[in-house]
């Protein structure tokens, strides 16, 4: 088990039906895209969450949704602020910085995104966020405001105003053909991760320029 440290929750906010932006002060630092672990006992193993928060903030966010069914995130949702809760030391290599660079995600995988995004690091590059509803598409009006052009959000369960109407791979196969020189990010579920890669490959794009984290 890693080293775990005790930290104070500052909030628990519930953002989105059954989504919740945990926040705690900030006492170590970190590259946007890593992770940390956490659990709410130093007996327990910790679970592994991106940080969603910038680099330079005083407090460290984490996106998570509760999944009925999940060792933490039941539990999770119950803590309020003043509530102790144990993290480890951050860590990881899912790294974007001032390259041009495309970004797609769905669900909470849109955590390490945030966190780039919130340290400044939205220069060059396009988003490609997903979600069933627009309410999970998180951190929407910041992206916004911040990438009109190059923001794409899309919603594959209900029409909604300014986004795609269906699913990121969907809005993948309606544009021509991608630059193969530039990287690919890739956040979320194991399903998205594939069908991206698959089709990026199939598009031309290098499988050496695709990187992918998968969310569970």
């Amino acid at each position: 088990m890693k080293e775990i440290f005790q930290a104070i929750v500052t909030a628990n906010k519930e953002i989105a039906p059954g989504a919740f932006l945990l926040s705690f002060s900030r006492n170590f630092s970190f590259t946007a895209g890593q992770v940390i672990g956490i659990t709410l006992s130093k007996s327990e193993e910790p679970r592994l969450y991106s940080i969603a928060s910038g680099v330079n903030q005083d407090e460290v966010w984490i996106l998570y949704t509760v999944k009925s069914e999940g060792l933490l995130t039941p539990q999770l949702a119950r803590v309020k602020a003043g509530d102790d809760i144990f993290v480890t030391k951050p860590f990881g290599r899912f790294i974007c910085e001032e390259e041009r660079a495309v970004w797609i995600a769905t669900g909470t995988g849109i955590a390490p995104f945030a966190s780039m995004f919130y340290s400044g690091q939205f220069h060059n590059k396009t988003l490609i966020q997903g979600n069933r509803t627009k309410d999970g598409l998180y951190f929407y009006e910041d992206f916004k405001k911040q990438l009109p052009e190059n923001y794409i959000p899309c919603c594959s369960r209900e029409p909604a105003d300014g986004c795609f109407a269906g699913r990121v791979t969907q809005y993948l196969e309606t544009i021509g053909t991608p630059d193969p020189n530039i990287p690919y990010y890739l956040c979320g579920s194991a399903e998205m991760v594939v069908d991206v890669r698959d089709l990026l490959i199939e598009k031309g794009v290098p499988f050496n320029n695709i990187m992918a984290e998968i969310f569970f």
